[in-house]
């Protein structure tokens, strides 16, 4: 019991992270590859202004907005200028973006672990004798949900939602439509880069702590997350993030950390194999 709780609750943070990788290409058919790094510049903000300030609110807040202003950044100053003849200029961009933020946060601030203050206590809620989750893991499973809700709700039941959807789908006709598509795309960037701090703050104090390669692993986790949900499925990032977080931490409790990766990977080669747009995608999507 207590290894599926703390599984749902890792896998909570996969799922988002995998959100902000599905958002930007559904938006944009590029895997972002700079965005581990993009999320992690945002945790060094709101690890600062947390210090500062010493509300942990305040520097989520912070580190959220500044998230999503590195994605218009991105977008605007990186993104917008590589070749559109070709999805590989924006992945190599995407790579060369990750070697510049990574080498900037050594430079600046070490390659040390500096450790990172979870919010809430983060001691198992014993329940008839069994440990299950701790209030750390209740806040990260309840704010991934509340975000979901609302990115659902956002592309759902709004104008903004229907033009980013459009503007994904059918970029040509959304134009002659009279939807500014490039503005959807920065849009997209915001919202996805947004998402994926939001991930990176909560998962970073749950693990070693805050360094410049911290959010190396997060980001191959969601890939494979995202990749067994399905790259166009917003559903299906959140129950690959679950399955994904409950595998690797039944794993690493009966055989072992080393263990884990190796499972997930397994399961990834498998999707691949047997379904390779993904679990939960749908042909319609692919072919959009």
């Amino acid at each position: 019991m207590f290894l599926i709780a703390t599984g749902i609750a890792r896998g909570a943070v996969f799922a988002l992270f995998a959100l902000s990788l599905v958002l930007i290409w559904r938006a944009t058919r590029i895997i972002n590859f700079a965005q581990g790094a993009m999320a992690l510049v945002a945790t060094y903000v709101a690890f600062a202004v947390t210090g500062a300030t010493g509300s942990y609110a305040v520097g989520l807040a912070v580190g959220i907005l500044a998230g999503g202003l590195i994605g218009w950044v991105v977008e605007r100053g990186v993104m917008r200028f590589a070749p559109q003849s070709s999805h590989l200029t924006g992945v190599l961009a995407a790579i060369g973006l990750v070697m510049v933020l990574q080498s900037l946060l050594g430079i600046f601030f070490g390659a040390q672990y500096r450790a990172m203050a979870a919010p809430f206590d983060r001691s198992a809620i014993v329940i008839a004798g069994v440990p299950t989750l701790s209030v750390n893991d209740l806040f990260t499973i309840g704010i991934t949900l509340v975000v979901m809700f609302a990115l659902a709700v956002v592309f759902a039941r709004t104008s903004l939602g229907l033009q980013l959807r459009a503007s994904a789908f059918a970029p040509d006709v959304s134009r002659l439509l009279g939807v500014r598509v490039t503005r959807m795309v920065t849009i997209g960037w915001i919202l996805a880069s947004a998402v994926a701090a939001l991930a990176a703050i909560l998962l970073v104090p749950t693990e070693l702590g805050l360094n410049p390669h911290a959010t190396d692993m997060l980001f191959v986790y969601a890939f494979a997350v995202a990749v067994i949900g399905g790259l166009d499925s917003p559903g299906g990032a959140l129950f690959g993030g679950l399955i994904v977080g409950v595998a690797m931490s039944l794993l690493t409790g009966y055989l072992g950390a080393t263990v884990a990766p190796i499972g997930v990977l397994v399961l990834l080669v498998l999707v691949l194999l047997l379904r390779p747009a993904g679990v939960f995608s749908t042909r319609k999507e692919r072919s959009a």
